[in-house]
């Protein structure tokens, strides 16, 4: 990615779109730091304020609500990874290899800097293990789906399903599949660092070779290919 990149997020989440405005980035580059360090349920716009040596005035100004700002972060990430598994994978022609590519980037995506300067991506990855689904797991789910908040991630379930069909077009659930990779991969990254009697995977500082390996296992068994893709 090049600096000054946009990335395309649906206009209800936002007021004002904070990519295009210094205060708006720094809304932004805060409040991952913000969420991260004291997690969402702590987290409110006065603390972000305080952070920012702004105002809750001037935040508000950009988002209506915490939600919608973690709304906005989750759903930017998403399109990030898709971003990623498109360029990782251009000119990949084997579904296998594909895949293959996908489940290392869906696992190490804060390796890759889009260098976009007001967003940490290491940050941003542990934000998503540890908040990602309070995005959507709240009684407000249909409305929001509805009025097309969640598209990022269903666009991006949307292009592992159909790498998932072209590897085995008679697999009856390449959608369950696809999701189900993505919420493993940060699930059990949560797991192995702060329930590890729940996973079998071990993580250390950023090394999640396990954690790929448990799901390549997992995907390529139900495919029924096995033998590890040609590298």
């Amino acid at each position: 990615m090049a600096i000054g990149i946009r990335i395309s997020l649906n206009k209800g989440l936002y007021l004002r779109d904070p990519q295009e405005t210094a205060l708006g980035q720094k809304i932004i580059q805060y409040g991952i730091i913000l969420i991260d360090e004291i997690g969402f349920e702590a987290f409110n716009f006065k603390k972000l304020a305080q952070r920012m040596e702004s105002t809750e005035a001037s935040i508000y100004r950009y988002f209506e609500n915490k939600h919608l700002l973690l709304i906005y972060l989750v759903s930017w990430y998403w399109e990030w990874v898709s971003y990623l598994i498109d360029i990782h994978t251009m000119n990949i022609e084997d579904p296998k290899r594909r895949l293959q590519i996908i489940i290392e980037t869906m696992v190490y995506a804060s390796k890759d800097n889009p260098s976009i300067e007001y967003v940490n991506e290491s940050i941003l990855h542990r934000l998503i293990i540890a908040e990602g689904t309070k995005a959507y797991h709240t009684k407000a789910v249909d409305k929001e789906n509805r009025e097309g908040f969640f598209l990022n991630y269903k666009r991006l379930s949307e292009k592992v399903a159909d790498v998932i069909i072209q590897l085995r077009p008679d697999f009856p659930y390449p959608h369950a599949l696809a999701s189900n990779l993505f919420e493993m991969a940060n699930n059990h990254i949560y797991f192995a660092l702060h329930l590890p009697r729940l996973t079998d995977v071990k993580v250390k500082g950023e090394d999640f070779d396990e954690v790929e390996k448990m799901l390549e296992y997992f995907a390529f068994s139900l495919l029924g290919c096995n033998e590890t893709a040609n590298m």
